[in-house]
């Protein structure tokens, strides 16, 4: 990125008024990190949400895809922008002691308590986003077209955007031009980070059971053993990335789960492996999969399983592939404004589901990060080579984005990408 330069005149005088909203922000923050709310029941987010779209003179359209909100601020001819911000946050007990750290537990869908926490900084988008809409709101003689600000639940279980889809987004926002949205990173705070091209992988989870042939303990003879099975599926799963995916070619595959048998000395008749899978081409998808697949139909033959494996996918999030002249456009924005606190950013292997809904219109759209991270914290642990270990990431109990420059940074960045279209005609 090139030095400093002075931020165009349109986005300097919108961004005057960052000092008016400032505190509002910050104290919605800290309320919004004290009582957050699981995915698809975020009722009193969506709630605060509308409240504040609406002091700020925006249309406000609310329970699309069940909790999600949609405000238009309509501003004369003009393009249409698509901001989106997610609100929904994890069963995370939250580790970080905070004046304002979350004490909810709630009752999780299998009917225990759960503790909650927003451990991803759906908080922290929720916030900024409310801050840029209040700006552009209130300097409306400085840009032109239409401003979507859009509230989705449920981002984490990966059904959010679509439910909104699904539930009539498209007739309340017919179309739009570009799409647009961020994420807290643990990052140093102050710093945006954009990529042209894959910048999230695609994710797909897979339940699979393997099937054996249940006996006592003492007479393993008598069985198929679906313990030994599974677990030599797990072993020979290690080589899909190593062995069969071409050096550089970024491909995780991950067992988070095997579960099977009920007691030390029975053998079980079953064993279910859960597992996730993240990549960046449509190729690579297909073609780990597919191993997968073939790994453990073959095993199963090996074994003798009475009966074919089942595969059940579910938890699946498209790739988040940024279009390169807006993210281009967007990335030049940055530099003007942001000056060396605006870089590039490598392809992440986490997973979101805001393409679907730039998908839903064929629109093309970006998606950026931004920094949470204390600047001293992250210098430090980078000089010791601890960022990995001493830098709390997101969905970890001690994820905590410090307030500021962090609030401050979000706004800005979607104030100044909005109206790198906003602010002129579109081309």
């Amino acid at each position: 990125m090139s030095a400093s330069k002075p931020p165009p005149p349109t986005s300097a005088a919108v961004l005057s008024r960052l000092p008016e909203v400032r505190t509002w922000q910050e104290d919605f923050y800290r309320n919004l990190h004290a009582h957050p709310e699981l995915s698809h029941h975020e009722v009193a987010t969506a709630g605060a949400v509308a409240q504040s779209l609406r002091a700020d003179g925006f249309e406000v359209h609310e329970g699309i895809g069940g909790t999600g909100v949609v405000g238009l601020l309509r501003n004369g001819d003009g393009p249409t922008v698509l901001a989106r911000a997610d609100m929904d946050a994890l069963p995370v007990q939250e580790l970080t002691e905070l004046p304002y750290a979350s004490e909810v537990v709630v009752k999780g869908a299998s009917g225990d308590e759960v503790p909650v926490m927003h451990a991803c900084g759906h908080d922290v988008h929720v916030t900024c986003l409310l801050g840029a809409a209040r700006l552009l709101s209130a300097a409306r003689d400085q840009w032109a077209g239409t401003l979507v600000a859009l509230f989705q639940p449920a981002e984490e279980t990966g059904d959010g955007a679509r439910g909104m889809v699904d539930g009539g987004l498209t007739t309340v926002v017919p179309r739009i031009d570009v799409a647009m949205a961020q994420h807290v990173l643990a990052l140093p705070a102050g710093d945006v980070a954009t990529r042209v091209g894959p910048v999230l992988a695609a994710a797909d989870s897979l339940r699979i059971t393997v099937f054996g042939r249940g006996s006592h303990g003492s007479m393993p003879h008598a069985s198929v053993d679906p313990v030994v099975l599974a677990a030599m599926i797990v072993v020979r799963l290690q080589t899909v990335v190593s062995r069969e995916t071409r050096p550089g070619e970024p491909v995780v595959v991950t067992v988070g789960s095997l579960r099977a048998g009920t007691k030390s000395n029975v053998i079980a008749d079953r064993a279910v492996i859960e597992l996730n899978v993240r990549t960046f081409s449509e190729a690579s998808r297909a073609a780990t999969l597919a191993a997968i697949t073939r790994i453990v139909n073959a095993e199963c033959d090996a074994s003798g399983s009475p009966r074919p494996a089942t595969f059940e996918l579910f938890d699946q999030f498209g790739l988040t592939d940024n279009d390169e002249a807006v993210t281009s456009r967007v990335a030049a924005a940055f530099d003007a404004h942001f000056g060396p606190r605006a870089h590039a950013i490598e392809a992440q292997s986490a997973s979101e589901d805001f393409s679907d809904l730039a998908h839903a219109y064929g629109a093309p759209y970006t998606y950026w990060g931004i920094g949470g991270t204390d600047p001293d914290l992250f210098d430090r642990a980078l000089r010791a080579g601890r960022v990995a270990s001493d830098v709390p990431v997101n969905h970890s109990g001690y994820f905590a984005p410090v307030i500021q420059p962090t609030l401050d940074t979000g706004t800005e960045a979607l104030v100044v990408a909005a109206l790198a279209w906003l602010a002129q005609p579109l081309v």
